[in-house]
């Protein structure tokens, strides 16, 4: 397999990951179990920084004079690690906003 197709499919898992762990964490917060919403986002977190660390590796390979040929793959890895961080930033406000409905209730 080539390398940009396997670190591809590892941004793809790892940030995959992140995101069900997101939405898991947001369902949590819905039940009122904040304290499993706070280890799902913490989960989140670490599955994300495995896939923007790859990410990163090719940035970095690409910095120092190596070129990343674009493909579908990659573009589709790249996407998939958007949307997990902006789900990531979603996630957080609406387990805020569960927060402060249950103190207020």
């Amino acid at each position: 397999m080539d390398e940009l197709v396997r670190t591809s499919f590892q941004i793809i898992a790892a940030v995959g990951g992140a995101r069900s762990s997101y939405v898991e964490a947001v369902a949590a917060a819905k039940a009122g179990d904040f304290k499993r919403a706070d280890e799902l986002m913490k989960a989140g977190d670490e599955s994300f920084l495995g896939g923007h660390d790859a990410h990163t590796s090719l940035i970095q390979r690409e910095a120092a004079g190596d070129p990343v040929n674009m493909t579908l793959m990659i573009t589709h890895a790249e996407d998939q690690l958007m949307a997990a961080e902006s789900f990531k930033i979603v996630a957080a406000e609406l387990i805020d906003v569960y927060r402060r409905m249950e103190k207020d209730a």
